[in-house]
């Protein structure tokens, strides 16, 4: 109910605007009276209405007088002016103090009803507005997180604008990076006979896997850590180190690739390669020092451990022909955020530049340039699986391994890459996805943040403002799966890990991911990994 209070120094008047106001046809209520602009104004101060009905010329205090008091005061209500004066200086006067209206007594009935109408519609529009910005705000807070962990990839890859690049412009959470050291480590899942069998919705899972083995293995060494993903098979740690002497660091550095590579292989049965880029004074440098880490992966700079693929950065070791980095981070990067955006334009100009700097090099081999084809395909097949597309609708997995092997130069790879990059961004699938893509990529990042928690799609479609059937069909459309079905295949995932660390009993790991009925989770778990939870702790 929109509340009004009306001060005239005529009781008459008083009495007659109560009874003439319409006040159920306008949802309003009438919330006090006063007969001078003194006593007006301490009733104003105590009710709060949404719109005052004033005279001007009252005793003791004025119309006028009043109205400067209560914006003074931050009162935002509306106020309607009812004059027995036609008098234009007063009412230039009053435009000062926001007036809505301006009327000279006597008011007939219609036009009393209309003029409230009118000032009532515009609180209903100020009232929606206020709603929308509050939920605009809320949904900030929500994705405050996630913004914050792109500004980390970015300062990790090196994307972040230059105008953010001082320490007045770091997020209050990241502050002590100006006080530290800072290395990179780089983590490449290696694409043998069995993982190229995983469907790109398994990669996303094992990735999930990756982050939080590579986290807790590294917080055993290095307490202040990030992780971060990159796109397709690489993840990176940014690692702030303390006091230690370099060969300490280094050693300790070593230490953590190792155990890097034996815990990935260990739960995970996935090969990795390690690498371990340059040590900096200054955290505006971090994409220095991932280039670093993977420039030592691609170019086997120095193995640190013969039984294993972890290799630490050198200046002092040049590179061999053949031997650059295959795909520099920053455009890998740049490649894989052009395509979730569907910017054709600057994606077509990401492979040609490219291209140009791989035709460089001298005696490119036609395997050499099929190979460059497979994992570009990689980037682009998984940063548009991130942003809920699939496309097995579009391009068949034997279509395009038979059309990479017919490619033979590095022109014929850039005009065919180019070719799908065009198809892709014209797909009506992509085009009809993109405006429900950031509502799904909240979603799944809650759920690997949340999935112990009593979780269920209405939780999550109060926080994104859209109805719960909606947000079923959108979720399901981009994903492939229902909310349930991928709640259920990361709770179990997390489980796996669990049960493999052999240090919690099965009733344990199934209340830490979220299942308190024991035989409905070693049902599910059977169903999903094919054997029960006691069966894979024997094996």
């Amino acid at each position: 109910m929109w509340k009004i209070a009306i001060i005239d120094d005529e009781r008459q008047v008083l009495k007659g605007m109560k009874r003439a106001i319409p006040w159920d046809d306008l949802g309003a209520e009438w919330v006090g009276e006063a007969l001078n602009g003194e006593d007006g104004l301490e009733m104003i101060r105590n009710t709060r209405p949404d719109i005052v009905i004033t005279d001007l010329y009252m005793p003791v205090m004025s119309g006028m007088d009043m109205m400067e008091q209560l914006r003074k005061d931050g009162f935002q209500g509306k106020i309607i002016i009812f004059s027995g004066y036609s008098d234009f200086e007063h009412a230039r006067l009053a435009l000062r103090f926001q007036v809505s209206d301006y009327v000279s007594k006597p008011i007939s009935l219609p036009t009393l009803k209309s003029i409230l109408n009118k000032v009532i519609q515009e609180l209903e529009e100020e009232e929606e507005k206020r709603v929308r910005q509050w939920e605009l705000e809320f949904k900030m807070t929500l994705y405050e997180p996630f913004v914050e962990k792109e500004w980390v990839r970015s300062v990790a890859v090196g994307t972040l604008d230059h105008a953010y690049k001082d320490s007045t412009r770091l997020p209050p959470s990241y502050l002590y990076w100006q006080e530290r050291k800072h290395v990179t480590i780089g983590i490449e899942l290696i694409r043998d006979e069995r993982a190229r069998c995983l469907s790109v919705s398994d990669w996303n899972l094992f990735r999930f896997a990756v982050s939080n083995i590579a986290c807790e293995v590294a917080h055993k060494l290095f307490p202040d850590t990030e992780y971060t993903e990159l796109h397709s098979t690489r993840g990176l740690l940014i690692i702030h180190p303390g006091s230690e002497h370099l060969e300490q660091l280094e050693d300790k550095l070593e230490e953590l690739g190792i155990r890097l590579n034996d815990s990935i292989v260990g739960y995970l049965k996935l090969m990795t390669r390690i690498g371990i880029g340059g040590v900096k004074d200054t955290w505006t440098k971090l994409s220095d020092s991932t280039e670093e880490a993977f420039r030592a992966m691609d170019q086997r700079a120095l193995r640190v451990a013969s039984a294993h693929e972890v290799y630490m950065y050198r200046e002092n070791i040049s590179s061999e022909p053949g031997n650059v980095a295959l795909f520099p981070v920053k455009f890998s990067y740049k490649l894989a955020t052009a395509i979730k955006v569907s910017q054709e334009v600057e994606a077509h100009q990401l492979v040609l530049e490219y291209i140009m700097e791989m035709k460089k090099q001298e005696g490119l081999s036609e395997g050499y340039v099929q190979m460059l084809g497979s994992e570009l395909w990689g980037i682009i097949t998984y940063s548009l699986y991130e942003s809920g597309l699939v496309l097995d609708d579009l391009f068949t997995n034997d279509q395009i391994a038979k059309e990479i092997s017919s490619l033979i130069v590095p022109d014929q790879l850039a005009s065919w890459l180019m070719d799908k990059i065009t198809k892709i961004c014209n797909s009506r699938q992509w085009k009809g996805s993109s405006k429900h893509r950031q509502v799904v990529d909240f979603m799944t990042s809650y759920i690997h943040e949340h999935y112990a928690d009593e979780l269920t799609l209405a939780d999550l479609s109060d926080k994104v403002f859209i109805s719960r059937n909606h947000l079923s069909i959108i979720f399901k459309n981009i994903t492939g799966e229902t909310f349930n079905n991928y709640l259920t295949r990361v709770r179990i995932e997390k489980a796996r890990e669990l049960l493999m660390e052999r240090n919690m009993l099965v009733y344990e790991v199934a209340e830490r991911v979220g299942y308190k009925n024991i035989p409905y989770f070693s049902t599910l778990f059977k169903k999903i990994t094919g054997m029960n939870p006691t069966e894979l702790i024997k094996n």
